[in-house]
């Protein structure tokens, strides 16, 4: 088998892997299972690279991957579930910087002579890698809360934004006409410029689908590297993790009754700030953990709808361990969750898989909310936007956002630290209704004295 022959065939069967990583990342239930197939795929990607490389110094190669992978490992290890949204953006920022890096390497190279094509494929892999890289590490300092989730709106931004993204394309042009190295590194500079512009203006309430898109921008930046180096691999590997973060963000855009362009544009804050202005005091109705253990013990039916205020206090433990008392009851559980809940796609699925709850338990939005008018309790833990009945009136700011229908319930618990609104910063009307009680205080020492009451 000649060495062209066994690239072909291995980088062939790494995609394979790849494709049946994304296939098993599509559900809890096949996602450990997912994960392992990822690593493999790329485990017979790097082998193949290495075997095939010519003149490669082991050392510039070796040190590099066992640096990552030991960093990867500890972040692995201690990073909380509460942190992985913000983890996730900043690796799609190293996937940004990667293809900014790979792209400068082949045009600062003085042997290497780049066809018409080769030059559009830098130019194309290199401004979506700088905007990804900037717009990720923005976007990881939303997230962690380093530079604030408010939107940072100013006047004439939209314009300064195309003018940047015509100068990026017209340096573009110039190097594609005459291969300028200035000229390729100026691009690159707008880009990073326009990667920062873009993401500022985008409140805390699209933070998820930033996350996606950000997700997909890292695979189209990869595959057009990939078209550079002449890999299939990684061509294909972008192409799937592109085309995935698109659809996944479409999926999200749905949910939240949002446009992509709208998204990428956004102003959502601004318009969130301006609700919260006009809102007075209002009167709410709050109860203490004996009243709430007795509701949910006398109930028939309980759904249990988890935020992003469950993952802060890791309450998820000590959540299940409740679910199993209220089952031994006799009474039917099940945790209802919203595709945007929490502060990045699956983040609630990942969080109650952790704690073991049993997958048959975990209902979707859509096939949910039909039961909640015969529900006797909903247990709101740590959610605010996702239940906001604000979404079905005219005017408000996330207007014709699809919810979880938890108002419908014969009677509904709200677990808070306080009254303070969700992170889209938008008041709630759901817990000042008559049926509503509030229950304030630590989501994890709630659920514990709970749990021993109702034992």
């Amino acid at each position: 088998m000649t060495e062209q022959s066994f690239s072909i065939i291995a980088y062939l069967v790494a995609a394979i892997f790849f494709i049946l990583a994304l296939k098993g990342l599509s559900s809890p239930t096949s996602a450990r299972q997912g994960n392992l197939f990822g690593m493999i795929g790329m485990t017979i990607a790097v082998i193949t690279t290495l075997i095939i490389g010519e003149n490669l110094i082991a050392l510039l190669i070796l040190i590099p991957i066992a640096l990552g992978g030991a960093i990867g490992f500890v972040a692995a290890k201690k990073v909380q579930m509460t942190k992985m949204p913000e983890l996730v953006a900043l690796m799609h920022s190293f996937v940004g910087l990667a293809a900014v890096l790979i792209a400068l390497a082949a045009v600062l190279n003085p042997i290497e002579v780049h066809t018409t094509v080769q030059r559009i494929e830098l130019f194309i892999g290199a401004f979506i890698g700088a905007i990804t890289f900037t717009a990720s590490v923005i976007a990881f300092g939303k997230l962690s809360g380093k530079f604030g989730a408010k939107a940072l709106v100013f006047k004439g931004q939209h314009l300064l934004n195309l003018i940047l993204a015509i100068l990026m394309i017209g340096f573009g042009a110039i190097y594609f006409q005459n291969e300028s190295i200035l000229a390729f590194i100026v691009m690159v500079i707008f880009a990073l410029i326009l990667g920062v512009l873009l993401i500022v203006p985008i409140g805390g309430a699209d933070m998820p689908v930033v996350v996606s898109m950000l997700n997909s921008y890292s695979g189209w930046a990869a595959a057009g590297i990939g078209f550079t180096l002449n890999n299939s691999v990684l061509i294909i590997a972008g192409a799937c993790v592109g085309s995935s973060g698109a659809i996944l963000s479409y999926i999200m855009c749905k949910a939240m009754n949002r446009s992509i362009v709208s998204v990428l544009l956004g102003g959502f804050g601004s318009d969130v700030a301006e609700d919260l202005a006009d809102k007075g005091e209002k009167n709410y109705k709050s109860g203490s953990v004996d009243d709430v253990a007795f509701l949910m013990s006398n109930a028939d039916s309980v759904i249990i709808v988890p935020g992003y205020g469950l993952a802060v206090a890791r309450a998820q433990h000590a959540l299940q361990e409740l679910t199993v008392k209220l089952v031994e009851k006799g009474i039917t559980v099940k945790y209802a969750i919203h595709p945007v809940a929490g502060r990045m796609p699956g983040h609630m699925n990942v969080l109650l898989a952790e704690a073991d709850v049993p997958y048959e338990q975990v209902v979707e939005m859509e096939d949910v909310n039909s039961e909640f008018p015969q529900t006797d309790v909903v247990l709101v833990i740590g959610a605010n936007d996702v239940v906001n009945p604000a979404a079905k009136t005219p005017g408000s700011p996330i207007y014709g956002m699809p919810i979880l229908e938890a108002q419908k319930a014969k009677m509904i618990i709200v677990n808070k630290r306080s009254m303070a609104p969700g992170y889209a910063g938008l008041d709630n009307d759901l817990f000042y209704m008559d049926k509503t009680m509030m229950l304030f205080g630590d989501a994890k020492n709630v659920v514990e004295e709970l749990v021993k009451t109702i034992e």
